[in-house]
């Protein structure tokens, strides 16, 4: 395109010439012709050689490309997408050989040593390792500091003894040697004290007590003495120790209950025998046997005495019904319709408020029941500022234990309930509940 364009413009240029006008001396048109081809020649050759340069240039552009697309390409990855080589730690083992992103190293630790660092480290994305470095640390039975006030711990063979500085003893050097003994020692019972055991520990003489016992004493004239683990108990205020009792034993304690009461199987708390339950009273025949706290007590109520024109008949071992009134009676039909009798067995200082009894309505089938009840507190002397007798709902009264009671003792208290139809009297209940409080908070 290049030639094509050059000859155009030089064909333009000539026939700016105008031959026929002999004035101007044109050229001869042979010689025109000739200078033409020389020209056309001279492109031609450049335009060879220019072609020979970019096909020279396409050749060695190729065979880079192809050096290039030849190198190893898993090297180059694994370059980019690999972690450092991990070593095992000292006295221990690695298990693992890969070291590309996302796979796992484990280490473990021989016998005698523990692992500090991660047991598992993972090859992350960034080329590092996760985690730090592990290591296997020897385990030493003395690495804990069993040996208390300056005692110096010496190893044996899976166990390690304590050399004790001066005035202290015990397998952990925990006692101080003394010669007066300390409260929660006993000392007078010679069936509380023991010998103690006595090894020699590198040339030393090493003596120790049995689980319960402490050392007292010189160390030239030692002796194990019985620790009193119940009023140590008491001392550090941990809380009781026991239900009931404490007993101290040589070496160790237990719990005891109170009469009437049993130990459950924790050995420390006490729960009560129902002796009423289990047949262990010697109630007569015509009284029921009423479990307490710690006992037992017979009973049989009795109806109270006719008064006025009301008497009453006994319809159960707890339960006294009025007679009919008589017509002419006025006074008759006010009193208790029903009288029932109820025993409860408290412990001692029972949290309060405390809802004791409930006491509600009953209505024979056929026959229209009350619209409205009242509750109230008929009786209980001194007793009755304890108590509050409240609604908790519409057919039903609850006795509510208002103040905390010590034991032992016995209180009575009458609750009564009255039932109105359209505004008029119709019946009135009385319950009398009989609270037996033990000496005991359990």
């Amino acid at each position: 395109m290049k030639l094509s364009y050059t000859v155009f413009l030089l064909l333009n240029f000539l026939s700016l010439y105008d031959c026929n006008d002999a004035a101007q001396g044109c050229m001869d048109k042979h010689r025109v012709m000739g200078i033409l081809r020389q020209m056309e020649k001279f492109l031609k050759g450049q335009e060879i050689r220019f072609t020979e340069g970019l096909r020279i240039m396409k050749s060695k552009l190729t065979n880079l490309q192809n050096s290039v697309s030849k190198l190893p390409q898993a090297d180059q990855s694994s370059s980019q997408s690999s972690c450092p080589p991990l070593v095992a730690p000292a006295h221990g083992r690695k298990f693992g050989s890969k070291y590309l992103v996302g796979h796992e190293v484990h280490f473990t630790c021989s016998q005698g040593y523990r692992m500090i660092g991660p047991g598992t480290r993972v090859c992350q994305e960034n080329s590092t390792w996760s985690g730090v470095s592990v290591v296997c640390k020897d385990v030493s039975v003395c690495a804990s500091n069993p040996c208390q006030n300056a005692g110096t711990c010496v190893e044996a063979l899976n166990q390690y003894k304590c050399t004790c500085p001066h005035n202290w003893s015990g397998s952990q050097c925990q006692y101080q040697t003394q010669t007066a003994p300390p409260e929660w020692s006993v000392m007078n019972d010679p069936a509380f004290s023991r010998k103690p055991r006595c090894a020699k520990v590198d040339r030393a003489q090493q003596c120790s007590c049995d689980a319960g016992f402490h050392m007292s004493g010189t160390s030239d004239n030692s002796i194990c003495q019985d620790v009193n683990e119940c009023e140590v108990y008491k001392a550090e205020r941990g809380g009781p120790l026991c239900g009931h009792a404490c007993v101290n034993v040589p070496g160790s304690y237990h719990c005891s209950c109170p009469t009437g009461y049993k130990l459950l199987a924790d050995a420390r708390s006490c729960e009560d025998v129902d002796e009423c339950l289990i047949q262990q009273h010697n109630c007569s025949r015509g009284t029921t046997c009423i479990n307490t706290g710690g006992g037992f007590q017979c009973v049989n109520p009795e109806c109270p005495s006719s008064h006025g024109n009301a008497s009453y008949v006994k319809t159960s071992p707890f339960q006294c019904e009025r007679n009919p009134c008589p017509m002419e009676s006025r006074s008759c039909p006010f009193a208790a319709k029903t009288i029932s009798y109820h025993y409860l067995s408290l412990p001692s200082n029972l949290r309060t408020p405390a809802t004791l009894f409930r006491m509600a309505t009953a209505t024979a089938p056929g026959r229209p029941g009350p619209d409205s009840l009242r509750f109230g507190i008929a009786g209980g002397g001194d007793a009755r500022s304890m108590f509050v007798m409240q609604r908790s709902d519409r057919q039903t009264g609850e006795l509510i234990l208002v103040q905390p009671l010590r034991g032992p003792q016995e209180l009575s208290v009458e609750v009564e309930m009255s039932e109105y139809a359209d505004r008029t009297f119709q019946a009135k209940h009385l319950a009398r509940v009989n609270l037996l409080i033990s000496p005991y908070e359990f």
